[in-house]
């Protein structure tokens, strides 16, 4: 009985687990995609950033060459914000990584419960034969 309760128990451990590489990979895709933003956004600003250069040598008024300064600065602060976001991202998925660790632990010490049980029960059983074939073949040598 306690067998198949530690069965059980390993069971749950397994699908615990399970859970939790699914979680982190969600988490992993997360900083991914944050990573991809970032980037797209700091490529972005970079394009608008050259296109007002050459704009700014081809001449334009300050009111103009304001509105792309006031621009970038909201550039700026999207990648400011996207940066903490992918920080958070990456924090998020190292504590999913070691969530999932842990809980791989912990199953693999039920598994290791588990076999050690199945193998004092193999040795008993073998003891068990051991014991008849002994009986066995002392009845034989006491009916000759």
């Amino acid at each position: 009985m306690a067998q198949s309760q530690l069965q059980m128990v390993a069971e749950w451990e397994r699908q615990k687990e399970q859970k939790l590489v699914q979680d982190f990979q969600l988490a992993q895709q997360f900083h991914q995609d944050n990573k991809q933003k970032l980037s797209g956004l700091e490529n972005y600003r970079l394009d608008y950033l050259r296109e007002a250069q050459l704009r700014a040598k081809q001449g334009v008024g300050s009111v103009i060459f304001g509105q792309h300064q006031q621009f970038i600065g909201k550039l700026d602060k999207a990648c400011e914000m996207q940066q903490h976001a992918l920080n958070q991202a990456m924090r998020v998925a190292d504590q999913r990584r070691m969530q999932w660790m842990a809980q791989q632990r912990k199953r693999k010490a039920v598994e290791m419960l588990l076999d050690k049980q199945h193998k004092a029960k193999l040795r008993r059983e073998d003891k068990q034969e051991q014991i008849m074939l002994d009986e066995l073949s002392l009845q034989k040598f006491m009916r000759k």
